[in-house]
């Protein structure tokens, strides 16, 4: 394709994500439908420069005043995601110019907002958090998430299947803290692999994978995993449980529990249930009370760990919207901690940073609800062998001893954000 039409291309595009009606993703994989004619070279570069622009839209915005054009044309240009030579094919001699000035703004320049390119309210809330460390973390999520993969333990040992990826020329290195995880270097299709398509490994982040992990679910047991999705995690738990006891995989949308159909085909697994629930206080809901071993709410929340790999998300959410999260993901613990038997498991988990959604919650519920012990999520991966497991848990703060929540950052710890609490029913 002619420089002058992907760019083209890039800025169409742009201007569809930018409205920031649907999420990016969704955006991307429509205009793709409707460009049939599009290469997979075409395609990644487009789908790239969105993100470029997306992780750093307040800087490009600021480069942008500068120049002429239509403005997304302009952001496409900054944000354009191949090689420099192939651009210029694209550019008037204008824009060359205007380029090159962009190039030479220095760092120490620019304002904080252009440096971090989060919405104010977020960087304010963070920093609170955060303190010193904020702006490595806020670097961090500028940066494209690595691509982790999970071996599904009923199907293969990681060792073999980091054997059989270096086969197809694949690099692939054990994951710091998960025992299933590969990471591998760059970002190579994996669809197409027999190890895919026969079910020894599901794309997953790590910190995803220690989700799963913190639930240690048994052989034999009866586990919920009350808000599935597309069910990531609940594959994970299938494995963990050998294959054996009954693993109900709950959601409110039937259509994401579609999703999951498909990869529980590949996954050998037998002992997961899918089952759409009206909501929270579902009948089905009711019948298992008291009857389940293990628990985990994985709860719907503003997805603020995932700004790696979703960076529109920060310009999406707003603080009303967190507030809205936060009564949800309430009432969802609540409902699901009924279904705990005593001496059972229950863990609350969020892919949030945020503490109104994390902390708050799970302290909320400590307090509300005597008859759950807390859990030292330190200790539990400790037990479960995992390396420097006080490392990827919270410091002592007020009444909570170190290590009671699983904390994970991206510039700590190399996954998304992630949040786990965990107590076991008295």
């Amino acid at each position: 394709m002619h420089p002058k039409a992907l760019l083209d291309h890039c800025a169409a595009l742009l201007a569809q994500v930018l409205r920031f009606d649907h999420p990016a993703d969704a955006v991307v994989s429509r205009y793709f439908r409707e460009n049939r004619q599009l290469g997979q070279r075409e395609r990644a570069t487009l789908a790239e420069t969105v993100y470029a622009v997306l992780r750093r839209k307040a800087y490009f915005e600021l480069l942008a005043r500068s120049g002429s054009g239509p403005k997304e044309r302009r952001l496409a240009i900054l944000g354009f995601a191949a090689d420099r030579g192939l651009l210029s094919g694209a550019l008037s001699q204008q824009e060359k110019d205007w380029l090159h000035s962009c190039d030479t703004v220095q760092e120490s320049e620019l304002l904080p907002v252009h440096r971090h390119n989060l919405p104010q309210w977020l960087a304010t809330e963070l920093e609170a958090q955060l303190g010193e460390r904020f702006m490595a973390v806020a670097e961090s999520f500028l940066e494209p998430a690595p691509l982790d993969i999970r071996v599904n333990s009923v199907r293969a040992k990681r060792a073999e299947v980091q054997k059989a990826l270096a086969a197809e020329g694949l690099v692939a290195q054990p994951t710091s803290y998960s025992p299933w995880g590969l990471r591998l270097q760059g970002k190579p299709g994996l669809t197409r692999l027999d190890l895919y398509q026969q079910g020894s490994i599901e794309i997953q982040d790590e910190g995803s994978q220690l989700l799963a992990l913190l639930l240690d679910a048994r052989r034999g047991e009866m586990v919920v995993d009350f808000c599935a999705g597309a069910g990531g995690k609940t594959l994970a738990i299938g494995a963990t449980m050998r294959n054996t006891g009954r693993l109900y995989a709950f959601d409110v949308s039937a259509h994401r529990l579609e999703n999951l159909k498909p990869r529980l085909a590949r996954s050998g697994l037998s002992n997961v249930h899918p089952a759409a629930i009206a909501h929270e206080r579902d009948d089905r809901i009711k019948r298992l009370a008291g009857k389940i071993d293990r628990v985990l709410v994985d709860a719907p929340c503003s997805g603020l760990g995932t700004l790696r790999r979703n960076p529109d998300l920060k310009w999406r959410q707003d603080p009303a919207i967190v507030e809205e999260f936060a009564v949800k993901q309430t009432a969802i613990l609540a409902s699901a901690a009924r279904l705990v038997k005593p001496g059972g498991r229950l863990v609350y988990a969020t892919c949030s940073v945020l503490p109104m959604e994390n902390e708050v919650i799970a302290d909320a519920f400590g307090v509300a609800n005597l008859g759950f012990r807390p859990l030292n999520a330190s200790e539990l991966l400790t037990q479960l062998k995992v390396s420097d497991a006080a490392s990827l848990c919270s410091p002592a703060s007020g009444a909570v001893e170190a290590g009671r929540y699983l904390r994970l950052w991206p510039d700590l710890h190399g996954t998304d954000g992630f949040f786990a609490a965990a107590w076991q029913k008295l």
